[in-house]
């Protein structure tokens, strides 16, 4: 990345920050948002592209949507109107969003320009083939595109109306009669809020689906328990009270969603022969249905050069040079081999003896010896190589501690200052918990009178190294981060790769890798000593499964001393650094002949 192109982002990124600021009439947004983990930090945001004028829609939108947040949504508010009925909260969600969004388009018409821009975008790159039932489009993208049309007044395109009709006669019943009502509340957020979820509770659509849930419930408790109703009404009263607690802890994931629905549904469409990013989409929610998370109010996502000082991460990284240095020659044969192997699937070439273009040196004799020859230049011929990025997503437990993280720490320097010689960026990501033992997740649950079956119960913590449009050079020091004492904790592997898997699947590049670097299957003393033994390995198997099956996206591990393969379908195992040489030539040359097909 040229440094013009760094100092675009930076002046874009102080630009955002200083807007957020004035939209939140909060001088000192940054600082706040940073110790409201639930919150965005203005400028935390990753600005990866700013190549076409849609991205800096984008992320204007992005940004005035935080801000307006900041200012007008209120939490406490926000979690006393929830909605009883657990299937109308991802609505709930969307019509705060649109009523803080819309106060902001009244406020300034430059923020209703951005949302208007943004969300007009997002559904012009809309495209879906089948629409044949209500089945084909979720009632959170109906609902979305109906908020839009009605309080947002974005005008849909033929596709995106279609898509409505199959529910807009649902909406309208539960929702015309109050539509004047609600647009006059906008500023009061408890009068609209308290409406909308007395709206979404009576309409017809969930209640029938409740229901019918608890009918099922009824009779499975009757076939289990036919003569017995003091144990019943126990149960029932149990089951309100761990309801209850589990509820809590979801509403604080809920409130810290980012909401941009239409943008993960609508936008990222895939060829003819793929499924769309909405169903791609469903599928992972298929796929964490099993999987429950007691709270995320503790999780953090953090930059690497923000856990230690300049200095510290100085020492760190000398410390990994010491490292490499009984390496050295095993690096330099490594990095040229794979740079010679991946250089020569780009098939450069060049064009000669044309009119314009870089002058041909070669051809220059002819016109010292002849000056009436002509000037011979030449240009290099378009790549036939995939644009690709990969992530290296690093195992950062416990379990690492030694010559495993450091084995870890030498691949991900080697493969990133190869790889980015051969034009293919390179995420570096890594993934632990805040504490041993369940931090301040574990607290909170025993506060909440321990409910059974809490789900993952530590504080997660992950990791960025290095992003993809940051060079190694930049980003070399934090490698180093990875031999820090204190770091390694416990390893929640299905949550980091699920995490990983969402930050790659956003990448513009035509091939996208994730490559996993682990020691074994995921610990947690935490969390496995109150849910079944198998509890985070059977959502490990699920996320890997999905993303070799169903998405566009490679994936492969490298076991470090341990074999990985019973995850994995692609896993190579090495003990010792000097078997990494032939092991990446061999994965990497034949993830780069063929891309995966998507099924």
């Amino acid at each position: 990345m040229s440094n013009k192109e760094t100092n675009l982002k930076e002046k874009f990124r102080i630009a955002l920050s200083s807007t957020a600021k004035v939209i939140a009439d909060d001088i000192d947004i940054n600082n706040k948002f940073s110790e409201d983990k639930k919150t965005k930090d203005i400028s935390s945001f990753e600005i990866n592209d700013l190549t076409n004028p849609s991205d800096f829609i984008k992320l204007r939108a992005e940004t005035d949507s935080t801000a307006l947040k900041k200012r007008f949504s209120n939490e406490k508010i926000y979690k006393k109107n929830l909605p009883s009925n657990t299937s109308t909260r991802s609505l709930y969600n969307i019509a705060e969003k649109i009523r803080y969004e819309a106060l902001g388009g009244k406020m300034l018409k430059g923020i209703q320009k951005n949302f208007s821009e943004n969300y007009s975008q997002i559904i012009n790159r809309k495209r879906k083939d089948q629409l044949k039932t209500k089945e084909d489009v979720p009632v959170a993208e109906a609902f979305e595109l109906y908020m839009l049309k009605n309080f947002h007044n974005i005008d849909l395109n033929p596709l995106t109306s279609r898509m409505l009709d199959f529910w807009e006669k649902d909406f309208e019943q539960s929702i015309k009669k109050h539509k004047e009502f609600l647009l006059n509340n906008l500023e009061n957020q408890n009068t609209y809020s308290s409406k909308f979820s007395e709206i979404l509770e009576e309409m017809d659509i969930f209640q029938s689906d409740e229901e019918d849930q608890e009918e099922e419930e009824n009779q499975d408790q009757g076939q289990d328990n036919p003569s017995n109703d003091d144990q019943n009404k126990d149960n029932e009263d149990s089951k309100d009270e761990n309801d209850e607690q589990q509820t809590e802890a979801s509403v604080d994931a809920d409130y810290s969603i980012d909401e941009f629905n239409l943008d993960e549904q609508l936008s990222d469409v895939e060829s003819d022969e793929q499924n769309s990013e909405q169903v791609i989409q469903k599928k992972i929610d298929n796929v964490n249905l099993d999987y429950k998370i007691f709270t995320t109010q503790y999780d953090e996502v953090v930059k690497a050069e923000n856990l230690e000082n300049a200095d510290e991460a100085s020492k760190l990284r000398k410390n990994l040079d010491q490292q490499l240095i009984g390496f050295q020659d095993v690096i330099t044969k490594l990095a040229n081999k794979l740079q010679r192997q991946l250089l020569a699937k780009q098939n450069r070439a060049w064009e000669f003896d044309l009119e314009e273009g870089l002058l041909d040196s070669s051809k220059l004799p002819r016109i010292i010896m002849d000056p009436y020859n002509s000037l011979s230049f030449k240009k290099e011929k378009d790549l036939d190589f995939k644009d690709t990025v990969v992530t290296l997503l690093i195992d950062n437990s416990g379990s690492m501690r030694g010559r495993p993280i450091t084995i870890a720490a030498i691949c991900a320097d080697i493969l990133s200052r190869t790889l980015e010689r051969c034009s293919v960026k390179v995420e570096i990501l890594g993934f632990t918990t805040k504490n041993w033992k369940g931090g301040q997740s574990r607290e909170f649950w025993t506060k909440n009178s321990k409910p059974k079956t809490p789900g993952r119960l530590n504080d997660l913590r992950h990791i960025i190294y290095k992003g993809a449009d940051t060079h190694w050079r930049q980003a070399k020091n934090n490698l180093g981060l990875m031999l820090k004492e204190g770091l390694l904790k416990e390893n929640i592997d299905g949550e980091a790769i699920s995490w990983a898997y969402n930050r790659i699947k956003k990448r513009k590049e035509e091939r996208k890798i994730l490559m996993v670097i682990s020691d074994g299957a995921p610990v947690d003393d935490s969390t496995l000593s109150v849910n079944s033994g198998d509890f985070l390995e059977k959502h490990l198997k699920k996320m890997v499964k999905f993303i070799e099956n169903k998405s566009d996206i490679e994936i492969l591990a490298i076991g470090i001393g341990h074999d990985v393969s019973r995850y994995y379908n692609r896993a190579i195992k090495i003990t010792d650094v000097n078997e990494l040489g032939d092991v990446m030539i061999s994965q990497l040359s034949s993830l780069f002949e063929t891309k995966k097909k998507f099924h």
